[in-house]
């Protein structure tokens, strides 16, 4: 069982070392492109929005960015877990947390992209409701942009 907890200014770099060992895999797969998470400022995004860390006996293992995109939607912008700790639902866990904020703060719908190469990813939002809505180019990339209505 993970404890989820916001995250502050002093785990950046924590969550920079969970990016780097979760996106790493996938730059075989997305052809030499490197995705967007391995190169975010973890600082800012602790400083801009509402960002969450999971944690397991006191080390973070996961985190959770959420972005307001100034509508009744909540974006989940950035969600990664430690390869080492997949398959314990803290993924599912942080899921769930979003799925609360979103109804904290009166979103009605939260959504979210990921690379067309992240199949698992894919396969995750899938199973928990998340609904496809496009493929396509974005910002050089080939996206899968999925939709939650609360």
């Amino acid at each position: 069982m993970s404890e989820l907890r916001r995250a502050d200014a002093a785990d950046a770099p924590a969550l920079q070392r969970i990016a780097s060992a979760a996106y790493s895999p996938y730059l075989s797969r997305m052809g030499g492109q490197r995705p967007g998470p391995l190169d975010a400022d973890y600082a800012a995004a602790i400083a801009d929005c509402e960002t969450w860390v999971a944690s397991v006996e006191g080390t973070p293992v996961g985190y959770l960015v959420l972005a307001d995109d100034g509508s009744d939607v909540l974006v989940l912008d950035n969600v990664a877990v430690l390869p080492s700790h997949h398959g314990r639902g803290i993924g599912r866990d942080l899921l769930e947390l979003a799925e609360a904020r979103a109804s904290a703060r009166g979103c009605r719908r939260i959504r979210l992209f990921t690379h067309v190469t992240m199949v698992e990813n894919q396969a995750l939002y899938e199973r928990i409701g998340y609904v496809e809505t496009r493929r396509g180019g974005d910002e050089g990339f080939v996206r899968v942009f999925y939709e939650k209505v609360l």
